[in-house]
């Protein structure tokens, strides 16, 4: 690997907005959401209804920004299905691991991004899905014409090293890619996103699996669209749901809820957000 070149995504990366990472920050951080941008009429369905809502820093989705306030394609889409049924959200970030013990004793109300388990249906409500899960295969610019695959399997065939994350879920051909002995040996596990970018521009692997949006989010930032593409292949691994705690949120409230996020999937509203965060 290129030393000098790692370094330089480095210090790209450190011109980026950082999310505040003192205890204070990650434990007692709330804040009241912002009013959603000219929001169509509506009649409240839940009265007096106010909601905590968990956030780990996991940019696009849902960060604080420079200004400490709290953004990303899943808070503005929560922002907007609150605002319809009459909702006030309130912020706390932390870690992933103990929002989920918090939600599980009622002592916050929301976490975003989730996956449904067996495990969590026993203390959590979920939401309709409200997006698909997708990776994308990024690629160095000038070379699609020489990556020209529609499945992973056979860029993987075709010689070409893949960066991923360790312990991350890729679905069902990437952990059988993994496992098989010919084809493990093309994949390099990288401790987060960054390295792997690192990594392709030092012609250390062909290419790296990324979430669509996280991907995008992350050449933006560093200024590295004009450099690294996605070359077309695309794997979904999922839905994702919003999870209620079942000790502070009714039955009521979550049928509200779905009933407005059923309406707001169908307006040009969810579209630009879409379109706003993806590549």
């Amino acid at each position: 690997m290129k030393i000098s070149y790692l370094l330089m995504i480095f210090l790209l990366a450190a011109c980026s907005p950082q999310v505040e990472t003192t205890e204070e920050a990650q434990n007692t951080t709330e804040t009241t959401l912002p009013a959603a941008a000219e929001l169509a009429e509506s009649t409240p369905i839940v009265k007096e209804c106010s909601l905590l809502l968990g956030f780990d820093a996991w940019e696009p989705y849902q960060y604080a920004d420079v200004g400490g306030r709290v953004a990303g394609l899943d808070i503005e889409l929560v922002s907007l299905v609150a605002n319809g049924i009459g909702c006030e959200i309130t912020y706390k970030q932390g870690t992933w691991v103990d929002l989920l013990g918090l939600l599980k004793e009622g002592d916050i109300d929301i976490l975003l991004g989730a996956s449904k388990t067996p495990a969590r249906e026993e203390f959590a409500f979920f939401s309709e899905p409200y997006r698909m899960e997708e990776f994308s295969l990024y690629i160095r610019s000038g070379e699609q014409d020489d990556l020209v695959f529609t499945t992973l399997t056979e860029f993987v065939n075709s010689g070409s090293k893949v960066g991923v994350v360790a312990e991350y879920l890729y679905g069902e051909e990437v952990a059988r890619l993994v496992d098989h002995p010919e084809t493990s040996k093309m994949f390099v596990n990288a401790i987060m996103g960054e390295l792997n970018v690192a990594r392709l521009m030092d012609g250390d692997i062909d290419g790296f699996l990324e979430d669509s949006f996280v991907g995008a989010s992350m050449l933006r930032r560093k200024a590295l669209s004009d450099y690294i593409i996605a070359q077309g292949i695309t794997i979904e691994t999922g839905n994702a749901y919003v999870m209620f705690s079942q000790e502070s949120v009714t039955p009521e409230q979550l049928a509200a809820f779905n009933a407005e996020l059923k309406r707001v999937k169908a307006s040009d509203d969810y579209e630009d957000l879409m379109a706003k965060y993806s590549y």
